[in-house]
């Protein structure tokens, strides 16, 4: 059944987003992602990373990245190739450029460029409320932690090394938590419009849900659609403006359908020669820009 209304007929996109992916054969995943593949050398393979698909199976998830690469191999080479290796990692719900290898020295390879930062990561986020400055540079350690409520879950925050003393306001070093790793994102407004922006990020840093832990809690601008990180007490839906549910002509009851904006747009990989890929924004998120009436930057 496919609602006349638009704004039903989105809401029905966006909720069948996340389980898509889930349901179908995976040599039909195999034949997705070679149909999304946007770059292929001796070395490596480059796709575009669709929403809802892990890179890594867990509990509760019928199919993932890592278990078609024999496959998608295949697909891609011939009968004989060799499975392909994973050499990074992008969230679930992050869509966009992600790099697989060949060999396994290939992806040795690839991955102490990560390692040692030599990769140029950028995303794009759109998030709620305005960055202030619009421009800059988040760098607060990351730990993981345990909430404990009515749901005890596990969340990861921040751990800064600083604290206001709450007497006169002076900044004051404070003792380094033991497990908290260093983090570190520039980010820049591109555009803002109801209520929300569309932010440039690039994580100088590989910590895990780094850029929305620094979104959501550094700079008070949670990423759209982002239920895990827009509370940190309770697992609800994520609470929108007005003005932005208008625009995207949503109950907020509707709300927790949304999914994250959250796309890798571009990789930069020194491989020999400098490699430089990039991803448009998948159509949802081409959607929102829309009704949000964020202009996409030119690039």
């Amino acid at each position: 059944q496919i609602p006349k209304d638009p704004a039903q007929r989105w809401l029905q996109e966006l909720t069948a987003l996340s389980q898509q992916l889930q349901q179908v054969h995976p040599n039909v995943l195999a034949k997705i992602l070679k149909q999304r593949t946007i770059y292929q050398n001796e070395e490596i393979v480059v796709i575009d990373k669709p929403y809802g698909l892990p890179v890594h199976g867990g509990p509760g998830i019928k199919n993932c990245i890592a278990d078609v690469l024999p496959i998608l191999a295949k697909m891609l080479e011939n009968m004989k190739a060799d499975p392909l290796h994973l050499c990074h990692r992008l969230d679930k719900e992050t869509t966009g450029v992600m790099v697989l290898a060949r060999s396994k020295e290939a992806a040795d390879k690839i991955r102490q460029l990560f390692k040692t930062r030599q990769v140029e990561k950028i995303y794009w986020a759109i998030v709620l409320g305005d960055p202030d400055p619009v421009e800059g540079v988040v760098e607060i350690p990351i730990v993981e932690k345990e909430v404990k409520s009515h749901q005890s879950h596990y969340k990861m925050t921040l751990a800064p090394n600083y604290r206001l003393r709450p007497e006169d306001g002076t900044v004051t070093r404070i003792r380094k938590n033991r497990n908290a790793e260093g983090a570190m994102t520039r980010y820049r407004r591109l555009a803002g419009a109801s209520a929300c922006s569309l932010l440039e990020l690039q994580p100088i840093t590989g910590v895990k849900h780094q850029i929305r832990v620094h979104l959501a809690y550094g700079l008070g601008c949670p990423i759209l659609g982002d239920h895990k990180y827009s509370h940190w007490s309770k697992l609800a839906p994520q609470k929108l403006p007005e003005l932005t549910l208008r625009r995207l002509k949503l109950e907020q009851s509707k709300a927790r359908h949304l999914p994250l904006h959250l796309h890798a747009h571009r990789l930069c990989l020194p491989l020999g020669q400098p490699l430089d890929f990039v991803c448009k924004p998948p159509l949802f998120f081409q959607k929102t820009l829309r009704k949000l009436e964020l202009d996409i930057p030119k690039d």
